[in-house]
């Protein structure tokens, strides 16, 4: 093959031509070869059974499934659940499939003819799917076996321990969920009664001075200053009366004093004899008729009756004091009972003013306090309430789980159910003796090509125009068709030419022009 130029379809189709037959042998005895290779193989023979997966029959809205792990997940999980050690080693033995061969060869076997594939469903149902839904409504369980009444048996075998396996973990996962958040409930319990009892123990040790009470005890406080102020203004006006009524029974006392005084015997006596002698004094000057000797008469009358009625009273009266006492005028025994009235109002003043500066000082003091007690009292709160909606979680969770467990038990919840028992492969499949053949035939085909390929690059004739132009490298001057015996050859130029070189004439010619 000449690479000295570009090569063209034609050229291409001139090689395929050409090489047709390297090409076409090894393409017709490959495939055949590759069906006779097939039975050098052990026959392999897979038993298949369906298990469909049913969705939830109770509504998601009202019960949450138990499991929300998505469905290929689960059944990874149950696949190598099921292939463990010791449920394969209680199945071969129940089978049989020993034989005196070694125990953990026998399970790896097992395990590697295993396998499970899913059912995609069709084109409507996927969009009609939400994300996050399992997208197979069931799945294959594949088994391979030299013997197809043994991949029937251990097909049928996994798939009851698969469907045992799903049943088994979903009541367990139920009841185990229903048993942790119980636990869990119980211990929320005992939080939010220890935080309920440290809330009542602060409400009760702080009462008036939680945040709720501030307005209450300004307004509180404000009553007690507007009753203080009352008070104060009554104690000073109780004061006042007091002193007035203390000066008038003082007034009072004077005058009575002096009366009492004046209606003494001794003084009696001692105004007697003044008045006697003053009267011999007017006598001495005036007549009887004069009046101040008339008026002298009668003071001295008027004393002689005072001292007559003195005597005559005073054996009746063995106690001076007591009628002293009960000589005293009314408006004296009023105004010591006024002044007696207005003591008792000054001290009742006085104690009602101690008692509410008291009252006063406590509540300034809660306002003093607030919010240090309104910090530790949002604290509290804070924590009470994160306990107070733990717990309410947890109990609407355990609700939730015990709807579940409920569900489960009465077989409500999503199902695996055997759609088609494990079926007895009448045709084994492997080796597949149709894949073989167009196995052979691929490689047939690329041997055939790569020998052409190999063939042409090793070819060194010259065909054509463009192959002389290559080699030589000049332009021809003179073509002349070839003649012979074969004119309409398999070349289309007759028969194939010898590879010998132009003349050196011709060359010669060639060059000079």
């Amino acid at each position: 093959m000449i690479q000295n130029r570009e090569l063209t379809m034609d050229d291409y189709l001139a090689m395929l031509r050409r090489r047709l037959k390297v090409i076409l042998l090894p393409v017709l005895l490959s495939p055949l070869a590759g069906f006779l290779i097939s039975f050098a193989f052990t026959p392999k023979y897979t038993s298949q059974s369906l298990i469909l997966v049913e969705t939830q029959k109770v509504p998601e809205g009202y019960v949450q499934p138990v499991v929300t792990e998505d469905l290929t997940q689960r059944i990874a999980t149950m696949q190598q659940q099921v292939l463990s050690q010791n449920k394969l080693q209680a199945m071969i033995e129940k089978l049989g499939l020993a034989k005196g061969r070694d125990m953990d060869d026998v399970i790896d076997d097992i395990r590697k003819n295993f396998s499970i594939e899913s059912v995609e469903p069709d084109i409507s149902a996927s969009r009609k799917r939400k994300p996050g839904q399992n997208n197979i409504p069931g799945f294959y369980l594949n088994y391979t076996a030299d013997n197809p009444r043994l991949a029937q048996q251990v097909c049928t075998e996994l798939t009851s321990m698969l469907l045992v396996e799903n049943l088994e973990t979903r009541t367990q996962t139920a009841q185990n969920t229903t048993e942790f958040l119980s636990r869990q409930l119980d211990q929320a319990k005992r939080t939010l009664d220890d935080q309920d009892k440290k809330l009542a123990v602060f409400k009760k040790q702080y009462l008036g001075q939680l945040p709720g009470d501030e307005d209450n005890n300004l307004r509180l406080l404000a009553g007690l200053n507007t009753q203080l102020d009352a008070y104060t203004q009554a104690l000073n006006r109780a004061q006042q009366d007091k002193a007035y009524a203390q000066s008038m029974l003082a007034q009072q006392l004077a005058t009575w004093k002096s009366s009492q005084t004046s209606m003494n015997p001794e003084t009696l006596q001692k105004q007697l004899a003044d008045l006697q002698g003053q009267l011999i004094s007017l006598q001495a000057r005036y007549t009887d008729d004069h009046p101040d000797v008339v008026k002298t008469k009668n003071d001295i009358a008027e004393v002689k009756r005072k001292l007559d009625e003195m005597n005559s009273a005073a054996p009746q009266s063995p106690d001076p004091n007591q009628k002293e006492s009960t000589s005293e005028p009314p408006e004296i025994r009023q105004l010591r009972l006024q002044v007696h009235q207005y003591d008792e109002a000054i001290a009742q003043s006085t104690r009602e003013q101690k008692r509410l500066q008291d009252q006063i000082t406590r509540y300034q003091s809660r306002l003093a306090l607030s919010p240090g007690v309104e910090e530790q009292y949002k604290q509290l709160t804070r924590d009470y309430d994160t306990a107070q909606k733990f717990y309410n979680d947890l109990l609407a969770k355990k609700s939730e789980s015990e709807m579940q467990t409920d569900m489960e038990r009465r077989q409500q919840g999503e199902q695996m159910s055997l759609l088609n028992p494990a079926n007895l492969p009448d045709s084994p499949s492997f080796p597949n003796r149709l894949l073989f053949a167009g196995g052979g035939l691929g490689a047939g085909l690329a041997v055939g090509l790569g020998l052409a390929l190999w063939i042409e690059m090793r070819d060194k004739a010259l065909r054509t125009e463009q192959d002389v132009l290559a080699v030589l490298d000049l332009p021809v001057l003179v073509s002349l068709p070839w003649v012979g015996q074969e004119k309409g050859g398999k070349y289309g130029y007759g028969t194939r030419p010898s590879r010998a070189k132009p003349p050196a004439k011709e060359k010669k010619e060639a060059v000079e022009v």
